[in-house]
């Protein structure tokens, strides 16, 4: 998911799999105990948009596949919505005796929240292309599975463009993040528990990027409302 499927011709790519995992772990706990939180954050987002642009978005207009379907960027805009809330973080501490190259990223900053928001966006239309396909991931004891398919669908969509469009940020943003957040208890977590060896991989790694987005989403929201009670103070 990192890098697009036909960039397995890098040689030593497990190793590159490893080292890759090492230093995620590492921007994490440096996020979690906010220590040198904005470079480590400014950094992650930059090499995840780095290898947006520079992977992602030609292996998808040169390989061949349907670049105009959404489910073809898919993993993509997992990783722009990664990079997205890593500058959303980011913007949330104070640049002080920066160097020229957290400071170039700085600048990036303003792009977190709508890289983050487009992926919403794009995943409330693959909720209507793929309706049927998505109902199956609702547990059976939820009655009105395409009602919930749909209603997210809308949901996702707009706020991804409320928040580009900073209509009602604080309050939609929170909304996103606790519908996700509600997905991750309900849909995500039972998946992990009954799937069998072979797919508990990918259920993890869905399940945490529910939690990531889930988030972004509620820093982004409480960036928002201290902005508007730091307006209203004043």
């Amino acid at each position: 998911m990192l890098v697009p499927p036909k960039h397995s011709w890098i040689p030593g790519l497990p190793v590159l799999a490893f080292i890759s995992g090492a230093l995620f772990i590492l921007a994490g706990t440096s996020i979690l105990f906010a220590k040198k939180t904005r470079p480590v954050s400014l950094l992650l987002g930059g090499v995840l948009l780095l290898i947006f642009c520079l992977c992602f978005i030609p292996y998808q207009f040169l390989s061949g596949s349907n670049y105009m379907h959404l489910g073809e960027w898919e993993n993509a805009e997992k990783e722009l919505a990664l990079a997205g809330g890593a500058l959303v973080i980011a913007g949330c501490f104070p640049g002080k005796n920066e160097n020229p190259l957290t400071r170039f990223l700085g600048k990036l900053i303003p792009l977190g929240a709508i890289s983050f928001s487009i992926t919403m966006i794009s995943f409330g239309i693959l909720h209507f292309q793929f309706a049927k396909e998505a109902s199956t991931m609702i547990p059976s004891w939820i009655p009105g599975h395409m009602f919930w398919i749909y209603f997210a669908g809308v949901a996702l969509f707009g706020s991804g463009v409320a928040i580009i469009l900073r209509i009602k940020t604080g309050v939609i943003a929170t909304l996103l993040g606790t519908m996700i957040f509600t997905w991750f208890i309900v849909l995500h977590i039972p998946r992990v528990v009954v799937s069998p060896a072979a797919d508990m991989g990918n259920e993890i790694t869905s399940a945490l990027l529910a939690l990531a987005y889930s988030g972004v989403a509620f820093v982004i929201a409480g960036v928002a409302l201290n902005k508007n009670a730091s307006n209203l103070s004043t």
